[in-house]
């Protein structure tokens, strides 16, 4: 837990203080919605029997970024501390800066912003 909590702390979501030790926990996004993280240990004490999916990639999240140099940062800053990348910051041809890194589970994490338009 404390390692997610502190991973999507740096993605902007409030979690409360204490929550790297909790089992359950949530932050408030905006337009209502939250993201709720639970350990294993939780799911399990009121699903018994349940396993965790195997394999990466069983969720993804995307990131708007005010800018393509706060991409780049962003990117910087996760993977300097500790998360994965799976692909570097680039300019896609659908007219994004770009960039995907793994949160301490596997899931993937989407940082983007639309490129400036020329003209």
């Amino acid at each position: 837990m404390a390692a997610s909590v502190a991973f999507y702390r740096r993605l902007g979501p409030a979690f409360p203080e204490g929550a790297e030790a909790e089992g359950h926990v949530e932050a408030e996004l905006p337009g209502g919605m939250r993201l709720l993280l639970d350990t294993e240990e939780m799911v399990r004490s009121f699903r018994p029997g349940w396993r965790p999916p195997s394999g990466e990639g069983r969720t993804s999240l995307a990131v708007r970024c005010d800018s393509p140099s706060e991409v780049d940062a962003l990117f910087a800053e996760l993977v300097e501390s500790g998360a994965r990348a799976e692909l570097k910051p680039w300019d896609a041809v659908w007219g994004q800066r770009y960039a995907v890194v793994l949160d301490p589970d596997g899931n993937g994490v989407d940082l983007f912003s639309p490129l400036p338009t020329g003209g």
